[in-house]
């Protein structure tokens, strides 16, 4: 085990887009960056840290662009999270390849490829260091990923949630196409609600707000990212109150 491990968290969770796991492509998975994610939990979880993961539905379907196109809204909502199930169980394969047992948890049941979501199953899981994979969002439309998030680092007792992202932080503006973009070092649930910073969804940052949870937003392209952010290193913004 690492001698430097990061004493700070001892149960997290981390959120990543559906369309972190595109890699350079313009759709679906792409294997290899699928298990360089895998090394990157592979690294905190030997850590002795306990992961729960939320995976987008974004390189598959999402509802929101399936609603906007003409589909009905419920209807584009639940095909997004059947999109998050596949890339839970991309995932759990390439984290059992490196030797780490997970379980994917679906809160629309679909006993044959994952398990239902009970959230004392999950929490034994957890203390028995497999990693748990939160699919199928919260299993109500109108919901986004973000606040799945949010609701199952709140149910599991995590202690901050991880957003891994394309960029190193919460800005006041898009840095990709505003060079003076500042980066905050730390922001208020409240100013990143007032200023629409585009952190997480309301929803996701208000409950995150009700519970006390922290959100720390990285850049999942730096390799080691993640266990170095964990250490309390590294470039990030932290949402609290």
């Amino acid at each position: 085990m690492s001698t430097s491990a990061p004493p700070s968290y001892r149960r997290v969770m981390l959120k990543i887009s559906g369309e972190a796991l595109m890699g350079d492509q313009g759709f679906g998975l792409h294997p290899p960056t699928v298990q360089r994610i895998a090394h990157e939990v592979k690294a905190v979880h030997d850590d002795g840290v306990e992961v729960c993961m939320v995976i987008g539905g974004g390189n598959i379907f999402r509802g929101l662009s399936g609603s906007a196109q003409g589909m009905e809204r419920t209807t584009a909502d639940y095909m997004g999270m059947l999109a998050t199930v596949m890339n839970a169980l991309g995932m759990q394969s390439a984290l059992e390849q490196l030797g780490i047992h997970t379980r994917v948890i679906s809160a629309i049941p679909m006993d044959q490829v994952c398990e239902p979501y009970i959230r004392r199953r999950a929490v034994r899981h957890l203390e028995k260091k497999r990693v748990c994979i939160f699919a199928a969002g919260t299993g109500n439309p109108y919901f986004t990923t973000d606040t799945a998030a949010t609701l199952r680092a709140s149910e599991m007792g995590c202690e901050g949630v991880f957003k891994g992202t394309k960029v190193d932080g919460v800005y006041d503006k898009d840095p990709k196409k505003f060079p003076d973009a500042k980066r905050y070092q730390t922001v208020s649930y409240d100013e990143a609600l007032e200023k629409n910073l585009g952190v997480m969804d309301a929803t996701a940052i208000a409950l995150a707000r009700d519970n006390k949870l922290p959100i720390i937003v990285f850049s999942l392209d730096e390799p080691g990212g993640f266990r170095t952010i964990l250490g309390g290193r590294g470039t990030y913004t932290r949402v609290q109150g």
